[in-house]
């Protein structure tokens, strides 16, 4: 199936990833396309709800297996998206997983009433992966075991988590998902470093033929005034 002008195998998970912070997407796409989940999901990535409705629209909901959506967005919030995306189709409707810094009982009851799957609290972790994979409709090649769980109720926050991003936990985990995004930056440009070695030699290489065929030029009948008297 061809999902964004781009062909998908039978048993991928496609999923929609709404979310307005480079980095946060950027958390996502890396977990979600590691060695442990190569080959189970296929993520396209927006950055805004009107963006996500627009893509939903054209392809009538019909090409993405599960929508995974920031809370907190300018103009269309994930909340307004997931009561939008549950509206196209009451029948047969679109998971949705609310993402939030923010761990509010308040919030994750009003997201789980509307409709959500699950709601995961930031940053998105390697132990979140699995719960995507319960609340999805489809199945991944990996994951004929697995059991599909939908509207899974998360395990209530304590007093020191529902303090949010605000808190140092919250500021931690910001800088954890910036540290796996330059990580992998890191990582992408130390293939490159091989290559920018060998084309410094022969930069220098031609530097030296340079000046050592200027100094034979200037030197008369000398072959290289190196060797001149």
């Amino acid at each position: 199936m061809e999902v964004g002008g781009v062909e998908v195998e039978e048993g991928v998970m496609r999923v929609l990833l709404v979310d307005d912070s480079p980095v946060d997407r950027r958390v996502v796409q890396l977990l979600l396309n590691s060695n442990s989940c190569a080959g189970s999901f296929h993520v396209i990535a927006v950055d805004s709800a009107k963006k996500a409705m627009e893509f939903l629209g054209l392809k009538e909901g019909k090409a993405i297996d599960m929508v995974l959506t920031d809370y907190c967005m300018p103009e269309m919030t994930g909340y307004d998206l997931l009561k939008a995306i549950k509206a196209l189709n009451p029948l047969k409707p679109i998971p949705v997983i609310v993402m939030s810094s923010e761990n509010e009982p308040q919030r994750i009851s009003r997201c789980l009433n509307a409709g959500a799957e699950d709601y995961i609290v930031k940053p998105f972790q390697s132990k979140d992966v699995q719960r995507l994979r319960n609340c999805s409709n489809a199945r991944p090649k990996d994951s004929a075991g697995c059991e599909t769980v939908c509207k899974r109720k998360p395990t209530p926050p304590s007093a020191h988590a529902a303090v949010g991003a605000a808190s140092p936990s919250g500021r931690r985990a910001h800088f954890t998902g910036v540290a796996m995004v330059l990580h992998s930056s890191s990582v992408e440009l130390s293939q490159y470093f091989p290559l920018l070695f060998k084309l410094g030699l022969l930069v220098y290489a031609v530097l030296c033929l340079g000046e050592l065929l200027h100094r034979w030029s200037s030197g008369g009948g000398c072959s290289l005034s190196l060797w001149c008297a």
